[in-house]
């Protein structure tokens, strides 16, 4: 599983903007078809754990594991 590391990684990495930071960092890009993705990040070093990281890379990011894999 990537961890939060590799999920900042991989927005600064393909493109995205930091936005906002707090507590986490608040990540946003827009696609070719003017859909707005947006992601959240956080601050800490663990690990992203199954249903949770399957919503950040289907729903939020949009992208396949291969692609992420890529960029990270």
């Amino acid at each position: 599983m990537p961890s939060w590391r590799d999920l900042r990684r991989f927005c600064e990495r393909d493109g995205w903007e930091l936005y906002k930071e707090t507590d986490h960092y608040f990540f946003r890009k827009r696609g070719n078809d003017g859909n707005l993705r947006k992601t959240k990040v956080s601050k800490g070093s663990g690990e992203i754990y199954g249903h949770l990281w399957r919503d950040i890379l289907n729903r939020q990011l949009q992208v396949s594991k291969e692609y992420f894999n890529n960029k990270i």
